[in-house]
């Protein structure tokens, strides 16, 4: 670096492998870049912004070192295994190239035009909630019905992920039913499932009120089977192997700019799931490969992210100008679903409402509240909704936007 750029003494500081401030110590990241033939981010908005932000100087050094790779899933457990009634449906029509060969889906695409595949492909997804609603029985002793909607946001409880964000659209449904119980509403059961990090208080938090406010919400007899939520314990692969065959709608929502790329995503795609998201890691080339008209995207960009936080954020004028979420907030803040002890909940509405809040998660409630109106307008046509779920299943198979989706391992 001295002979690249003499005497331009910052860089050499911002790229030495030896933090030199404080304690000495080795940077493992910046060792492993100048030490590889090539650097990947896992999905291309991750690629993007390390070539943007943390690796900046060695990207202008190196350009032709960092590349994308997309990562992907084991096709053969995700919807082979997984999705039996679906796989036999595909290698009916196409045989089984598809199981090594993605690609292959192309040839299914005349498919989606036709009523007979659409109706054969419904079956195989109601089936397939009928599997899902007789665990969540087991599991929770919970009745749900197969004719609602499953809305599953199913991954690691943390912040960024947003939770909340969906849990406060789940209060203002509720909310909704109670105001007005003779209006026209599809019904939803919403499952969240994840594990929280041992030492994640708030993650732990937002996993005790979910369950307090399912415990509330699935005993309101007002409520009946509008609304369900389910928190399924004891996530691991053989649950979600039930779980992503039977979701119609996969919530992918995290903050802009944080989701490196997420795998979820795909899997749900690729058993017929519609997601509502965020432009964030895989998103966007999900986006790419499936069509904006099949995909419900909102709320804030990478790059918006970053200036709403750089200008200060106030949640408490996104709840001056937003009734409906603020009467959410308070109801939760009120004890209504933690009776057993009124301030159960204080830390997470504390954090919702911080000034710079990080995670943004107000400032894109409206959005998400808009998507989600799309989204039940949508449900409430089952045959477009199948055309695009089918759309969705058919589209994860593409090279360009996700890389190894092609390849079981």
């Amino acid at each position: 670096m001295s002979a690249r750029f003499p005497g331009d003494l910052d860089r050499r500081r911002r790229m030495s492998l030896i933090h030199e401030e404080g304690d000495r110590r080795v940077r493992m990241a910046y060792l492993s870049v100048v030490g590889s033939h090539r650097v990947n981010g896992v999905a291309k908005l991750h690629s993007r912004l390390m070539r943007e932000t943390i690796f900046q100087d060695f990207a202008s050094l190196w350009p032709e070192r960092f590349i994308n790779v997309t990562n992907g899933i084991a096709v053969r457990r995700w919807l082979k295994q997984a999705n039996t009634g679906l796989s036999s449906l595909l290698t009916e029509k196409l045989g089984s190239a598809w199981e090594n060969d993605l690609e292959d889906l192309e040839r299914l695409k005349w498919a989606v035009d036709d009523a007979e595949f659409r109706q054969r492909f419904s079956a195989v997804k109601r089936a397939n909630k009928e599997r899902l609603a007789n665990t969540i029985h087991q599991l929770l002793g919970i009745d749900i019905t197969i004719d609602a909607m499953f809305d599953v946001q199913v991954k690691r409880i943390h912040e960024y992920k947003r939770q909340l964000l969906n849990l406060l659209h789940v209060v203002v449904r509720y909310q909704r039913i109670l105001d007005d119980p003779a209006a026209p509403i599809v019904p939803r059961v919403v499952m969240f499932a994840g594990k929280a990090a041992p030492g994640y208080h708030m993650a732990k938090a937002v996993i005790k009120l979910i369950n307090n406010v399912a415990r509330v919400i699935n005993s309101d007899a007002r409520v009946g089977d509008k609304l369900k939520v389910c928190f399924l314990p004891d996530y691991d692969v053989s649950l979600a192997q039930e779980i992503m065959p039977a979701a119609d709608l996969s919530e992918q929502i995290s903050t802009a700019g944080m989701e490196a790329s997420g795998t979820g995503n795909m899997k749900l795609a690729l058993n017929g799931a519609l997601t509502i998201g965020t432009l964030d890691g895989a998103n966007i080339e999900i986006r790419d490969a499936v069509g904006e008209e099949n995909i419900f995207i909102f709320g804030m960009t990478a790059e918006e992210v970053v200036a709403k936080r750089a200008q200060g954020y106030s949640p408490a004028a996104v709840l001056a100008a937003n009734p409906e979420l603020k009467r959410a907030i308070d109801l939760i803040e009120s004890g209504h679903f933690t009776p057993q002890d009124l301030f159960d909940s204080k830390a997470v509405t504390d954090r919702l409402t911080a000034d710079g809040e990080h995670f943004l998660v107000l400032a894109d409630f409206d959005a998400y509240a808009a998507a989600q109106q799309r989204v039940d307008a949508l449900f409430a046509n089952p045959d477009e909704w199948t055309r695009k779920s089918v759309i969705n299943a058919l589209s994860m198979r593409s090279e360009e936007h996700t890389s190894e989706l092609q390849s079981p391992r």
